[in-house]
């Protein structure tokens, strides 16, 4: 079967390491928070202006005046500090992120994202997206593989505007992950039950299954 959003979200916490500085993106990247090992020294930063975010609160630990970028409630970690957006973006935009993870609408086999807006829809802006995926040192996108119609999301070629070119290095999707190459997407860990022709078929852009493809493991 496909993974679940928390299973998504944990693969793609074993791609962090220790001491790095990340930026998790509104949707199932936030849930990555929630596995990452406690014994890591991870600080996670979000754009509104903070460096230390924990995982979500309990109800009984709830404070309404402490959120992440997509307004949700959050927790900090001990050392977490607090900064304006100026300063969160000049840290983005400086190159100090490690790692971020983004939700797509859409992927294309060279790498570019397409993240923001769906022509037509009311959309409130790009927000940081854009200078996450030119600024951060790796780009990770959690993403459902096909959309509500059964279409693959990751494509030949992205058909709605741009958030970055050629600037995703992994896709974690329901499926599988996916290594972004010069000669397509390679897919390298499958999702328990799911066949690599399954897989194939599944998807618009060029992919190639890794000799040494593995099953993902949570």
């Amino acid at each position: 079967m496909p993974l679940n959003r928390d299973q998504i979200a944990q693969r793609i916490a074993q791609e962090v390491e220790d001491g790095f500085t990340v930026n998790l993106g509104i949707g199932i990247p936030t849930l990555v928070a929630n596995f990452i090992p406690s014994h890591m020294s991870i600080m996670l930063q979000s754009e509104n202006g903070l460096l230390g975010m924990g995982p979500f609160p309990t109800e009984a630990n709830v404070d309404a005046d402490l959120i992440n970028a997509g307004k949700q409630t959050i927790t900090t970690v001990p050392g977490a500090s607090y900064f304006s957006s100026a300063d969160s973006f000049a840290m983005i935009r400086g190159g100090h992120i490690d790692l971020t993870v983004l939700g797509a609408m859409e992927v294309d086999e060279t790498g570019s994202i397409a993240n923001w807006m769906v022509p037509g829809k009311m959309v409130k802006g790009m927000g940081g997206a854009m200078d996450l995926v030119a600024g951060a040192k790796r780009v990770i996108v959690a993403m459902q593989h096909a959309d509500k119609e059964g279409n693959s999301k990751l494509r030949k070629a992205c058909q709605l505007p741009l958030t970055g070119v050629r600037c995703v290095n992994k896709i974690v999707s329901d499926y599988g992950v996916f290594e972004v190459t010069k000669d397509g997407f390679l897919m390298t860990e499958i999702a328990p039950d799911l066949s690599p022709d399954f897989v194939v078929k599944a998807t618009e852009g060029k992919l190639r299954v890794d000799s040494n493809l593995k099953v993902m493991k949570f």
